[in-house]
């Protein structure tokens, strides 16, 4: 057992990010083996499209939760690789929308049998004793009420 392992409750947020990164290299190598050109770290912004055809940039920074900046330099990255494309709104110029290329129309059609491997791998991998993405879930629900740093300060005011 590692220190960080050892550690419990205190080293959540490394023991989250560690799992994060082992699902997206492993992800990463699965699209090589179906011979994808595809990051992993692009895959909300490509899914939410695939849902949503249009959205705007805020809508869909939104959609995904994370925030406008993060939002933006993957939708660089994604316009550089010519898989979507953006356009101005008509009654509001600073405003822009985003949609699938017919090159990511294209992507999302080989990615979907990989997606069905990686949800069937997934849920046998969080088939455990107690279910991660509801406690996950529950996690963020609790946060949404009061985050992390209003709780320890609200913790440091009463001592």
């Amino acid at each position: 057992m590692s220190v960080i392992d050892e550690l419990g409750i205190l080293a959540i947020s490394t023991r989250l990010q560690r799992l994060s990164e082992q699902f997206r290299k492993d992800g990463a190598l699965l699209y090589k083996v179906y011979d994808i050109d595809f990051e992993p770290k692009w895959f909300p912004v490509i899914y939410a499209l695939t849902k949503k055809k249009s959205l705007s940039i805020v809508e869909l920074a939104a959609e995904i939760g994370y925030t406008h900046p993060s939002t933006i330099s993957l939708l660089k990255e994604l316009e550089k690789q010519k898989l979507i494309s953006s356009k101005k709104d008509k009654k509001d110029e600073r405003k822009r929308f985003v949609q699938l290329t017919a090159k990511g129309d294209e992507l999302i059609a080989q990615m979907e049998p990989v997606w069905e491997v990686m949800t069937t791998v997934l849920n046998e991998i969080t088939k455990t004793e107690h279910n991660l993405l509801k406690a996950m879930t529950e996690i963020e629900e609790n946060l949404k009420q009061q985050t992390f740093l209003q709780r320890a300060l609200s913790l440091k005011k009463l001592s």
